[in-house]
């Protein structure tokens, strides 16, 4: 398939997907997420290993401002399905049954981390830099959230989510979130030279691995991701929300509620 905001390429059981929209540093558009899924399951017929980057100076840089400005002015139907949307490309990707490596090539912001960090392995160069920042124009972290405190505790992650704040790759290193830095021009060589580790494994041990954890894990899950998509349906009808699309839009100090 040829897609409008992704390059893919497969070879010798890798599949890699670059996210390819440089000029808007790789920023999520519902188009963007929706090929995201596709590619993410075409990956999966197809393919052992899956490689996730982005081409520019960013890895993705959450969502667009395009889509920002769509979201200020949606319907709660719209409100919902763009919601739905974002939990199928975050549950996509944590569900494959192929192992996955992110290959962080520069700034991974808000739903940009979450791609980042739902790998299984993520390296990323000295430079990159991470961070959970809805809470600062209004939105609430609930999707990313169900994932978050599963990977790294419920202490960590209340405080990078409430702060919404930004990390440097050695801070996600130490937090586990990324598994290796990786200078930038060794950074796809590295992750195709990890790719070729895994292709030494077997193929549908790997799988059942990954079924295994996800045996574990799905239950309880699930149960996460449906209270964080009620919790992100309810936070967008807050008046926080539009006051913070809208001070971002117009470059302005939100005002909020007290």
């Amino acid at each position: 398939m040829t897609y409008t905001s992704l390059l893919t390429q497969e070879s010798e059981g890798i599949f890699t997907i670059t996210l390819h929209r440089p000029e808007r540093r790789n920023a999520l558009t519902a188009v963007m997420r929706s090929e995201l899924i596709d590619a993410f399951n075409t990956a999966r017929d197809h393919a052992d290993i899956l490689i996730l980057t982005g081409s520019g100076a960013a890895f993705c840089a959450g969502l667009d401002l395009s889509a920002l400005e769509s979201l200020a002015n949606s319907s709660p139907e719209e409100q919902i399905e763009d919601a739905e949307q974002i939990a199928d490309l975050f549950r996509t990707l944590y569900t494959l049954p192929i192992p996955s490596i992110a290959a962080v090539n520069g700034a991974a912001i808000a739903g940009g981390t979450g791609l980042a960090t739902l790998c299984d392995f993520t390296i990323a160069v000295p430079e990159a830099k991470f961070g959970y920042t809805e809470v600062r124009i209004g939105f609430v972290p609930a999707l990313v959230s169900a994932y978050l405190s599963m990977q790294i505790g419920t202490k960590e992650a209340k405080r990078l989510l409430l702060s919404g704040r930004l990390f440097d790759a050695q801070e996600a290193s130490h937090l586990g979130l990324v598994d290796e830095l990786v200078a930038a021009n060794e950074l796809m060589p590295h992750a195709h030279a990890l790719a070729q580790e895994l292709l030494k494994n077997s193929p549908a041990a790997m799988r059942q691995t990954k079924q295994l954890f996800l045996d574990e894990t799905m239950p309880e899950l699930h149960q996460r991701i449906a209270l964080a998509l009620s919790a992100n349906v309810e936070a967008r009808k807050h008046p926080d929300f539009k006051e913070g699309l809208r001070a971002f839009l117009d470059k302005r100090k939100p005002q909020w509620q007290r």
